[in-house]
C-alpha cells in the first residue's frame, strides 16, 4: 500500500494525518503535472516551511508571471485556514468594520459600491473575490503562460488580502501568532510582495519582517 501511495502521490481515503503527503520529494524537473508550479511550491512549503527565500526562489527558466500567479493562488488557499480560526472570535457584532489599528478602516469591494463590512464578512468576500479572479478563464486561461495585462491584476489582490493579516495582527493577536508560528504565512507573503514590487513597503503595517531587517514597516 505504501508503494502505491508513493507512486500515485495522492492522499487516499483513510490516510492518517501523520502520513499526509508523505511521499518522497521530487526535483522540479522530475515533476510531471499540468500544475507543476503549484505542485513544486506546495512541496517546498511542506518540507521547508520556514525557509522563505527558498520557497520564493523560482526554478531556472521559470516564467516570472506564472510564478507570481501560482504563489498568490497558494497564499489565498492558505489564508482560508486563518479565516476559519478568526471565526472563533471575530464576530460581526464586535468587529463591525474591517480595521487595522485606529487609523485604517477598509471598504469592501465585493459590493456594487464599496462599503463597510464586518471584518469577518470582509475576509470571506475578499477571499471569494480573489478566488473568482484567479480562477477566471478570461484573465487566466492557462497555468503555463499569463499575459502581462493579467499579471498586473495581482497587485490589487495582494493589497486586499493583506488586510486580513493586518486585522488579525492588530485585533486578534493570539490567533495571528498561533497561525503564523505554524505557517510563517504573513512573513512569506510580505517578503513575496516586496520581492516582486506588488505592494509598497509603507503599506506593510504588520511589523513581521523587523527581526530579519527586511522591512522598516
Amino acid at each position: 500500500m505504501a508503494t502505491t501511495v508513493d507512486q500515485l502521490r495522492r492522499n487516499l481515503p483513510g490516510t492518517k494525518a501523520s502520513e499526509w503527503c508523505a511521499w518522497p520529494s521530487q526535483t522540479f524537473e522530475e515533476m510531471d503535472s499540468i500544475v507543476v508550479v503549484q505542485q513544486y511550491i506546495q512541496q517546498l512549503i511542506r518540507t521547508e516551511t520556514f525557509d522563505i527565500d527558498l520557497i520564493l526562489t523560482p526554478p531556472e527558466g521559470q516564467d516570472e508571471g506564472v510564478w507570481k500567479y501560482e504563489h498568490l493562488r497558494q497564499f489565498c488557499m492558505e489564508l482560508n485556514g486563518l479565516a476559519v480560526r478568526l471565526q472563533e472570535e471575530c464576530k460581526p457584532e464586535e468587529c463591525t468594520q474591517m480595521t487595522a489599528t485606529e487609523q485604517w478602516i477598509f471598504l469592501c469591494a465585493a459590493h456594487k459600491t464599496p462599503k463597510e463590512c464586518p471584518a469577518i464578512d470582509y475576509t470571506r468576500h475578499t477571499l471569494d473575490g480573489a478566488a473568482c479572479l484567479l480562477n477566471s478563464s478570461k484573465y487566466f486561461p492557462s497555468r503555463n503562460t499569463i499575459k502581462d495585462t493579467s499579471v498586473q491584476k495581482l497587485g490589487s489582490v495582494c493589497r486586499r488580502v493583506y488586510r486580513i493579516f493586518s486585522h488579525a495582527y492588530f485585533h486578534h493577536r493570539i490567533i495571528f501568532d498561533e497561525f503564523e508560528n505554524e505557517t510563517a504565512l504573513c512573513r512569506r507573503f510580505s517578503t513575496y510582495v516586496l520581492k516582486y514590487a506588488l505592494m509598497a513597503n509603507e503599506n506593510l503595517i504588520v511589523p513581521i519582517l523587523e527581526d530579519s531587517g527586511e522591512s522598516d514597516a
